[in-house]
């Protein structure tokens, strides 16, 4: 059976929507969790497919987190020997560093769900089916540089790198299209402390955006995922 270890960094932050398109392909999924499990002891290329995952730390913040030294080089093993990645958010960020780009704080936050611009590459991807502007749920107050070799798929005002291709097996996605209205339930609860400290934001409007976005963006999720296990040989 294929197999998918998604590295999770809080245990909310999971593959969501993602999950059943996994299962309905034949994979079974194994969940490592940072900064509990030690990642030195994880073989970086037993598995068919590594998902890392989102989270409130800081790719930078290594010194306050010293798994991040592990979860890098678990990256770089896997990119080095052709094996396929999908990084979410801080596991985009995550991959963007391991492939030499910088990661730092991008200024201000971005929360909320609003479309993305797709590149001509973009266009030509596995993200085409937000090619109609669907809008994308974001959360994220760090960005980074693309990194060398990489190619840009999609864009916003605030934040440029959005998405981007390392060859046809490592995607990262700086917003989330794994989750589900009903899972974003529990990220109102484990980000209350970010959300009441971001001005103009509440979750009762997180939650009316959600309602009115979430099963589009569900369904362009599975679509992106399906298109990029496709095109990765998966």
């Amino acid at each position: 059976m294929k197999t998918v270890f998604a590295l999770r960094h809080v245990a909310f932050e999971d593959l969501g929507g993602f999950a059943p398109v996994l299962a309905e392909r034949g994979y079974a999924i194994r969940y490592g969790e940072a900064g509990y499990d030690d990642l030195a002891l994880v073989d970086p290329l037993a598995d068919d497919l590594l998902v890392v995952l989102g989270g409130p730390i800081g790719v930078y913040e290594d010194e306050a987190y010293p798994f991040i030294h592990d979860e890098l080089a678990m990256l770089r093993a896997r990119l080095d020997a052709g094996r396929a990645v999908l990084g979410i958010c801080l596991g985009c960020q995550m991959l963007a560093r391991a492939l030499g780009g910088a990661v730092y704080p991008g200024g201000r936050k971005e929360i909320g769900w609003g479309p993305l611009t797709l590149t001509a590459a973009g266009y030509a991807s596995p993200l085409a089916a937000l090619a109609d502007g669907t809008p994308v749920l974001h959360w994220h107050g760090d960005t980074f540089d693309l990194p060398d070799g990489a190619t840009l798929l999609a864009s916003t005002d605030l934040y440029p790198n959005q998405a981007f291709a390392w060859g046809q097996r490592a995607l990262g996605l700086q917003f989330h299209l794994e989750t589900t209205a009903r899972g974003l339930e529990r990220w109102f609860i484990g980000h209350a402390g970010e959300i009441a400290h971001t001005p103009g934001l509440n979750v009762p409007a997180l939650r009316a955006a959600t309602a009115h976005h979430a099963a589009a963006a569900e369904e362009r999720g599975r679509r992106c995922l399906s298109a990029w296990l496709d095109q990765a040989g998966l």
